[in-house]
């Protein structure tokens, strides 16, 4: 399969409006603008806004905002994943061949490996009706050669076994959307957090399916915060101050392995990024799945989260 080795660089953040940014969140904007911009590319905003019973109100503009006062501009108008359904419809009409009509809900998973077992791959069984749509995953191993984490390799069958690419309430799964929206946007290098790391050999999976051509992918550490549990909106992490955006930055770009020269701590962002761009270096981004986030960026109280 190709890796998109003859086309302009154009990588994308692709944050879930479920609340606002925390320092995970701004670790990897930061690092995807920095790939983007070092290698003279484009830099997209998507918001997967899907799953619209989790989205909260205002998040997707406060997002924006927080980039935007960070110095992380955007070159096209931000994509919202849910104004791109009947693009999803169509590329799944295009797989029909590779997919069928599942029944079972998460509870007839394997208990003990969370792999589904194939129950209505020959067919729903009698009086079952129809909830999601799985696609009939090949078997054999897929790899990926990871730019930070090195080769990635799966038997997903084996793993994970067919998995769902439309969902039960309607939309298309994530896995699914992500493959699409990126091969329609001509997405060539995907800069992501470490937490997706196992996905990639579902969406390597559609890609061959669909004769899509794979970005080169690179997956940065997770933060953590002490206990060493994810950052995110969900567990309430301190959301990103927009106040002191370079203090963000510099936390950010120290957390990625780029050292900030002593006398540019405190600029201005466009300072910072314009340093952190000509000097950007992948190779120095810690090679692990999670890291400990600065304890004032993980921790403490929060009126907005």
């Amino acid at each position: 399969m190709s890796l998109l080795p003859h086309r302009r660089y154009r990588g994308r953040f692709a944050p879930s409006p479920t609340g606002a940014l925390h320092f995970g969140s701004l670790v990897t904007a930061v690092a995807s603008y920095l790939d983007a911009r070092a290698a003279g590319g484009d830099w997209l905003v998507r918001i997967e806004d899907l799953d619209r019973s989790r989205e909260v109100a205002g998040a997707r503009d406060a997002i924006l905002t927080t980039l935007e006062r960070h110095g992380l501009l955007w070159d096209e108008r931000p994509i919202v994943q849910s104004t791109r359904t009947q693009h999803h419809a169509r590329w799944l009409d295009r797989l029909a061949t590779h997919t069928y009509a599942c029944a079972c809900s998460r509870r007839d998973l394997d208990p003990s490996t969370g792999r589904y077992p194939g129950t209505c791959r020959g067919g729903l069984p009698e009086g079952a009706q129809a909830r999601a749509i799985r696609v009939r995953v090949p078997a054999g191993t897929v790899a990926v050669d990871d730019r930070i984490q090195g080769r990635v390799a799966q038997d997903v069958q084996a793993t994970v076994g067919d998995f769902v690419i439309r969902r039960a309430d309607g939309p298309v799964a994530y896995q699914f959307a992500a493959v699409i929206d990126d091969a329609e946007t001509g997405i060539t290098d995907v800069v992501r957090g470490a937490d997706l790391l196992e996905s990639t050999p579902r969406q390597s999976v559609l890609q061959q399916l669909l004769g899509i051509e794979r970005p080169r992918y690179a997956h940065v550490p997770l933060a953590v915060d002490e206990a060493g549990r994810k950052l995110s909106k969900q567990s309430q992490s301190m959301p990103i101050d927009d106040t002191r955006p370079s203090a963000s930055l510099e936390a950010a770009l120290h957390f990625l392995g780029q050292t900030v020269p002593a006398d540019l701590r405190g600029a201005r962002p466009a300072e910072l990024l314009a340093w952190a761009t000509g000097h950007w270096r992948i190779d120095a981004v810690p090679r692990a799945s999670r890291l400990r986030a600065p304890a004032h960026e993980a921790d403490g109280p929060s009126v907005n989260r």
